[in-house]
């Protein structure tokens, strides 16, 4: 496949992503307060680690990108 056309299909991607994201923002509102997420929140300092929403992220990132090359 082109480099050309893989851009383009990325730049679809991310706009419909992005409208998604803009127009039904409680679609993802889990996303970041799952149970495996660190949040530690002190007085003047907020640390957060969204390790369950990461790996959950790549294996979805995964399993679509599989889908596609085959």
């Amino acid at each position: 496949m082109e480099l050309g056309k893989v851009l383009v299909y990325l730049g679809l991607f991310l706009l419909v992503l992005g409208l998604v994201l803009l127009y039904f923002p409680r679609l993802f509102a889990w996303f970041g307060h799952l149970p495996g997420d660190i949040r530690i929140e002190r007085e003047g300092v907020r640390v957060y680690i969204p390790l369950a929403s990461s790996l959950l992220l790549s294996l979805l990132l995964t399993l679509l990108l599989n889908l596609f090359r085959r």
